[in-house]
């Protein structure tokens, strides 16, 4: 479904990335994982479409398209969200109009008919089971005055639906509290199909107690340097990542 080949990217002449090779099928996840600063939301970025960042080398192809070649907008059209580590808050959009919009957008752009009001509030009166939002939505504005929390649970309540066939989460678990990052993870292990992909980013093991990943990989320097299973973030958390710059800068992960 994904395939990034040779990816370099910069911003304002400082590169970031250095050659990211990475391939992800349908009915994957995979976890990406580093310290501050390897990359690791530039190359969330990237994907999404953000337009501060120069693509100086590489490919990134999704479902056979060059991803790179498509606006933001096609991007989520053809099924990519991005679910961010600092979720904004957009004053004076309600979250229902939000939803609406956006989901129309997207079946329009498959040739489908806009859902009817009363189909589309008992979609989303479904999908908020998903992360167990029990507020009233319909007229509190995206993100405004939500807790940590509340946003990240919005952000994985607006991925229930839209339904994605691609699906990066920056940080998700950034700022949760035990009980707030089991209700995350358990909404994104129940929209996870045979059919979609899903990209985990994180600094830490504890997500992936909760979202077991198929493979791990390492990203340091601008590299993805060291891929596994699950195990290798378990070992990543007991060793640091002073242990990868170590291995890393001794040659035995180029």
């Amino acid at each position: 479904m994904l395939k990034i080949e040779d990816l370099h990217v910069s911003i304002k002449g400082k590169q970031i990335l250095k050659g990211i090779n990475l391939q992800i099928s349908r009915g994957e996840v995979h976890a990406i994982m580093g310290p501050n600063g390897s990359g690791k939301s530039t190359l969330a970025s990237v994907i999404a479409g953000r337009d501060i960042f120069d693509v100086t080398q590489g490919k990134i192809t999704y479902k056979e398209k060059n991803l790179l070649a498509l606006s933001v907008e096609d991007r989520a059209r053809e099924g990519v969200f991005i679910g961010f580590q600092y979720p904004v808050e957009i004053p004076g959009v309600n979250i229902s109009n939000f939803m609406k919009t956006a989901l129309d957008e997207i079946r329009q752009y498959k040739g489908l008919e806009p859902l009817t009001g009363s189909q589309f509030l008992k979609l989303m009166e479904e999908k908020k089971k998903v992360v167990e939002l029990t507020a009233k939505l319909s007229n509190r504005s995206v993100n405004e005055g939500f807790s940590g929390g509340e946003k990240k649970r919005n952000e994985i309540f607006q991925m229930a639906m839209l339904e994605p066939e691609l699906a990066v989460l920056d940080e998700t678990d950034s700022g949760l509290d035990i009980d707030a990052l089991r209700i995350v993870a358990s909404g994104v292990n129940q929209l996870k199909t045979k059919e979609n992909a899903i990209i985990v980013i994180t600094h830490y093991q504890r997500l992936l107690d909760y979202i077991v990943p198929d493979v791990v990989h390492v990203l340091f320097d601008g590299k993805i340097v060291k891929s596994g299973d699950k195990t290798l973030a378990v070992e990543l958390e007991k060793k640091g990542y002073d242990w990868i710059k170590t291995e890393y800068e001794s040659g035995k992960l180029n």
